[in-house]
């Protein structure tokens, strides 16, 4: 395919990724943003995001309504729709499954799709987080048994791996250096020049698909694993008394130390992308050690929070059961919605097992959501009193929380596992 400005493209998933990819392309290319659910694009449709990634002002403007009927953005759940899209960005979902293997079905359903409506000289491109190969070795069959079309010769394929940081409103899109990739040379190019169109920050075009695909698995993998060394400090100076973020602020004075903290990690990345790393090392016969190792601890950093918060209620003379408990967060990181892969529930369950009454309150998480995806219905209002209270997210909003009035008295029991909270008024942290 040529290098050219009348690119019509199809975004694939509306999440936390494809909405502001096509809000950004709308704003020189004709575009439409597909997504399986009818709900969401009716939503978008009305100028309207839940997931608060998109600028709404922007959103707006380059959408196709009433009353912006010159806008390049059209919504839609009909394949049909989308069927005269030449460039087709894939933005859905990987996961993993209950057995920590990846989940390659909607990415795949979605491959599917689009091969149905491929014709030749069309690209697409992936910026769902894959394991090294997966684009090549597992998308493309896919897409040439379901067009009839010949791989490099009739379509090509591109990979550049999201960097969305959800609710990061200084990071967005367009400041983060793309890293792009092609099937070809010069689609290679093509797919660099398309985001070098919108990306401020620019573009680095990584030498293969293989290649960017390994880039994005290893920047979460490593942040993952520096995480872990500090989380199994916090393990470690639990037992000596000790206060991990005090190490760590005495330890940051020297230049070149890694300050990380300790933490729930959570999220559909850092959680998520070293198990895809570690998926294909096994199939190709190499065991990991210091990846899965740094997932070990981390999955069960909510566990050690619980076990912390029993023993500082038993040291203030509590009776376990029955006690009612109070979580302060339930999304993955702060300031945001964003519910998936969120660790805090593994302190909920930790705690439900102890045997005590546990609420859960989150300002910026859909309750229903929540209910849907952990069975855990978290309460709207706080009107009651607590004998532990334990912040799990440092939300904004939680700062200015009156404690006093959440407390049973002074015997109730606040853990802090963002090191967020006033130091007088905590009993223990992370």
């Amino acid at each position: 395919m040529e290098k050219s400005s009348n690119y019509k493209i199809g975004i694939i998933g509306l999440g936390y990724v494809g909405l502001p990819l096509a809000v950004e392309f709308a704003k020189k290319y004709d575009v439409w943003g597909f997504d399986i659910k009818e709900s969401r694009v009716q939503e978008l449709s009305q100028g309207i995001d839940h997931t608060k990634e998109a600028d709404l002002t922007s959103l707006r403007a380059v959408s196709h309504h009433s009353d912006n009927q010159a806008g390049r953005l059209r919504f839609s759940h009909k394949t049909e729709d989308i069927a005269g899209c030449n460039v087709y960005i894939l933005t859905v979902p990987t996961p993993i499954d209950h057995f920590k293997t990846p989940d390659l079905r909607p990415l795949l359903k979605a491959t599917e799709m689009v091969g149905k409506l491929l014709k030749a000289g069309d690209i697409v491109i992936y910026e769902s987080t894959v394991y090294p190969g997966c684009t090549e070795d597992d998308c493309v069959p896919v897409l040439e048994a379901t067009s009839g079309l010949k791989f490099n010769k009739d379509f090509f394929c591109g990979y550049s791996p999201e960097r969305i940081n959800p609710g990061d409103k200084v990071n967005t899109l367009t400041k983060i250096m793309k890293v792009t990739s092609g099937s070809t040379e010069e689609v290679a190019e093509v797919v660099d020049q398309l985001y070098r169109s919108i990306i401020e920050a620019g573009t680095f075009k990584a030498s293969s698909l293989k290649v960017a695909e390994a880039s994005k698995a290893i920047e979460n993998a490593q942040r993952d694993v520096n995480i872990s060394f500090v989380n199994e400090l916090a393990l470690i100076f639990a037992r000596m008394e000790i206060d991990t973020n005090d190490v760590l602020e005495a330890a940051a004075t020297k230049w070149n130390f890694l300050k990380f903290k300790p933490g729930l990690v959570g999220g559909h990345c850092i959680g998520v992308d070293p198990y895809y790393l570690a998926h294909k090392a096994e199939s190709l016969g190499y065991h990991p050690q210091v990846i899965l190792s740094g997932r070990r601890v981390n999955d069960n950093m909510g566990m050690f929070v619980a076990n912390c918060v029993i023993k500082l209620m038993i040291k203030k003379g509590h009776k376990i059961n029955a006690s009612r408990a109070l979580i302060l967060g339930v999304t993955f990181k702060e300031n945001c919605p964003d519910i998936r892969n969120s660790r805090v529930v593994d302190i909920y369950h930790e705690l439900k097992q102890f045997g005590l009454l546990v609420d859960m309150y989150d300002p910026h998480a859909d309750p229903a959501e929540v209910k849907e995806e952990y069975g855990i219905l978290p309460v709207e209002h706080l009107d009651r009193k607590y004998d532990a209270i334990i912040l799990a997210v440092s939300h904004t909003e939680f700062k200015a929380l009156d404690f006093t009035s959440l407390r049973y008295d002074e015997q109730s029991v606040i853990f802090d596992t963002k090191a967020f909270l006033d130091r007088s008024i905590v009993d223990g942290r992370l």
